[in-house]
This record gives structure tokens, C-alpha cells and sequence, in this order.
């Protein structure tokens, strides 16, 4: 399972936190300013998602690389194609005659198409931009549980929108196998996903072959959140989300304008209110969220626009 959390506030640029179960680090989406982000959970971030270096989606960069620093780890940044150079330009920004070598390194992956990833490295003291390799798909970042993968959507430039798939596991009912657990419960699960139905299995001073006890197994599917930030309310958007993110549990979506500025949100290639909540209700998302609100509106503003996303779930 996954706890996704918005680490800014309504008036802040927009910043979500994903961390996994039983993992040690977490995983910062987008960097906005955001206030509640503390030191730990910046050194703790093992990768940052850009959508897109917009000002209100990257302006918090520079927080990031100022309690990095010195944590001796590869930290991993993704987003679309031109960020390496940014990422770049941001960090020589400022002079570094006393940084030592290893300080920090970062591995730049950019989805230059659908389908193809660019990888950088950018190291002190120098921080030159190598680039490392191409890969094939979309696949951004992977864990021994998880996978990020990422779509590209139309916001007048390009922007990501990415998916967090936790990997479907085997699970084992200890207490309807009437055994306690122990080593055998691995070497069951690793028959079952190898399709030895065969393989002996000790249990207990017990031998039983594999399939005999496949009946106390299930499939636990795995947890899937979404972060959809800025694109254009279009039909091509859309058909890219629900192909993507159908059947997510949760996925947080912007939601920039209110209804009534629907022309609004057209000419700035933005979602709003009740069409982000219709197409949350044609993934059958189980948890949406509407998040990244325009910084025009006040809080009065924000309570009806909401509704207007509650409604359209309702009503689609």
C-alpha cells in the first residue's frame, strides 16, 4: 500500500508526498513551495517526479538540493524532456569552490516520447551533464514492490503525469493451514509463481507437494496512486488518462479553475472542476482528489469549485 499525502497548502504551489509500506524513503511529487516539507523528508526523498518546470511545479528545487546536500546518495529526478538542462542550470546557479566529490548525485531521466527515457547524471564539484543512456518504454523508476511510469499530456508544452504500481503479491492464510509459519511459506510462494506444482515442501516434518497446499494462497493486488497535474481538457488528454490510470485507488488531479471559467481554462490549456471529476468517474477511480487550485481564487472560491468535482462524480 501506498500513503500519498498533499504536503502543501491551499495557498502554496503544489507538492504530494508517496511513500510505500515498509520502505525506508519516500517519494516527492512535484516542487512546489510547500512549507509542511520537512528536512528529513527531503534527505529521506529517494526520487522526485516533475510534471513540468512551470514556476509553481519546480520553484521549491532549490530546497531540495539545499538539505541534499551531503547525504552521499544517487538521488533520482524524472520529468519531460529539457529538465536535465534545468536541473543543471538551477544547481550552478550558485558557487560551489567547497563541495566535495560525492557529495550528492543525480540521475536525470526524461520521457522524451511515449515511449523512449533519456538518462543524465549531473555530479559535483563540477556538475557537468553526461548523458548515461536511452531506454525503451516508460517505465521511470522501479523498487523490488513498486514501479512509477509515466504519459505524457498536453498542457501547451509537454507535461507527465505519472502512475505508482505497486506489484501484485502472493499471500498465504497462516491460520486456515492450521501450520505455523516458517521458510516453508517462502519456498510455497516461490513454487507458486514459478508454476512448480511439483516441488516438495516441508512442513512441519511434513512433506506435501506444492499444489496440495496452493489452496491457502491468494493474489493480493497491488496499490496503484495516480498524480495527474496541469493538462488541457481535451478529448486526447483524456483518452491517454483512462487508458493509464483506470481503476486506480487514488489519483490526485488538478482541478485549476471553477466551472464558470471554463474559457478560462481553455486558453490556458487547463483542466477544471466538473470535467477533472467526470473523467476521475470514467477511470472508476475509487479515491479522486482534486488538487492545485488557481491562486486567484479565495477559500469561498475553492469550497464551491470543489463541489462542482463532487457533483460531476456524482452525476456523470
Amino acid at each position: 500500500m501506498f500513503t500519498a499525502e498533499v504536503k502543501s497548502k491551499i495557498a502554496e504551489d503544489i507538492a504530494i508526498m508517496v511513500r510505500p509500506d515498509n520502505h525506508p524513503w519516500n517519494y516527492l511529487c512535484e516542487c512546489g513551495d510547500a512549507a509542511a516539507i520537512t528536512v528529513k523528508e527531503f534527505q529521506n526523498a529517494n526520487a522526485i517526479f516533475i510534471s513540468h518546470t512551470h514556476i509553481d511545479h519546480f520553484v521549491n528545487f532549490d530546497s531540495v538540493i539545499r538539505h541534499q546536500l551531503g547525504i552521499q546518495r544517487r538521488i533520482v529526478i524524472c520529468g519531460p524532456k529539457g529538465l536535465a538542462t534545468q536541473v543543471q542550470a538551477r544547481i550552478r546557479s550558485y558557487s560551489w569552490n567547497l563541495i566535495q566529490e560525492g557529495a550528492i548525485s543525480y540521475e536525470i531521466r526524461e520521457l522524451v516520447s511515449e515511449n523512449e527515457i533519456a538518462v543524465y547524471e549531473v555530479e559535483p564539484p563540477t556538475w557537468e551533464l553526461k548523458k548515461l543512456k536511452t531506454i525503451n518504454g516508460n517505465v521511470l523508476f522501479e523498487e523490488k514492490d513498486f514501479q512509477v511510469t509515466g504519459i505524457l499530456l498536453d498542457h501547451k508544452i509537454p507535461t507527465l503525469a505519472y502512475k505508482f504500481q505497486e506489484f501484485d503479491t502472493v499471500k498465504i492464510d497462516i491460520k486456515a493451514s492450521g501450520f505455523k509459519g516458517g521458510k516453508w511459506v517462502k519456498e510455497l510462494k516461490d513454487a507458486f509463481e514459478q508454476e512448480d506444482s511439483e516441488k516438495i515442501i516441508q512442513v512441519e516434518d511434513q512433506e506435501f507437494k506444492a499444489n496440495e497446499l496452493f489452496q491457502w494462497l491468494h493474489i493480493q493486488k497491488g496499490d496503484v496512486v495516480g498524480i495527474i497535474m496541469d493538462h488541457a481538457a481535451n478529448a486526447d488528454n483524456h483518452a491517454k488518462i483512462k487508458a493509464h490510470f483506470a481503476n486506480a485507488r487514488t489519483v490526485f488531479v488538478e482541478s485549476f479553475y471553477k466551472d464558470e471559467d471554463k474559457e478560462l481554462a481553455d486558453a490556458n490549456y487547463h483542466s477544471y472542476a466538473s470535467m477533472s471529476g467526470k473523467i476521475m468517474k470514467a477511470c472508476n477511480i475509487e479515491e479522486p482528489i482534486p488538487v492545485h487550485f488557481s491562486r486567484k481564487y479565495k477559500e469561498e472560491d475553492i469550497a464551491q469549485l470543489i463541489r462542482e468535482f463532487n457533483a460531476a462524480l456524482a452525476n456523470s
